[in-house]
């Protein structure tokens, strides 16, 4: 049996009373993921009951890919991983807020958080990696 990282454990009891009672639009729930210290957002994704299931029992980030139609293990091919230390259910149970360690970047693109530019392309953060040294688009 895998456990949760020590961390995340205390919020596993509420966890279980919660996981319950979200809503699952077309089996998937938003999730907005921020980093646990600077509290900086990193990314927005989708997750099924079986990508949350294995969120609660690692204690690391899973997501559902609707474009690839499957489930994935944030950083599991390109080490990103992203450790949850806390998670928090929106008023209508149907967002989740994922507070994580992110190790390297979060975008596929080498940048810490997805939200790496504004609206007219003016890129306002800098660049952790080059696309060429990820391993993949985890």
């Amino acid at each position: 049996m895998i456990l949760p990282h020590p961390v995340f454990r205390p919020y596993i009891s509420v966890m279980s009373c919660l996981m319950e009672t979200l809503t699952y639009a077309g089996g998937l729930i938003l999730i907005i993921v921020q980093d646990a210290a600077t509290k900086t957002v990193l990314m927005f994704a989708y997750a099924n009951v079986e990508a949350a299931v294995l969120m609660k029992s690692t204690g690391f980030a899973h997501y559902y890919s609707r474009s690839r139609q499957k489930l994935w293990k944030k950083g599991e091919e390109s080490g990103h991983l992203q450790k949850i230390f806390e998670i928090r259910v929106d008023c209508d149970a149907d967002c989740l807020l994922y507070f994580v360690e992110q190790t390297g970047c979060a975008w596929h693109e080498g940048y810490f958080s997805c939200f790496f530019r504004e609206i007219h392309e003016k890129i306002v953060l800098p660049k952790y990696k080059n696309p060429e040294e990820l391993s993949s688009k985890g």
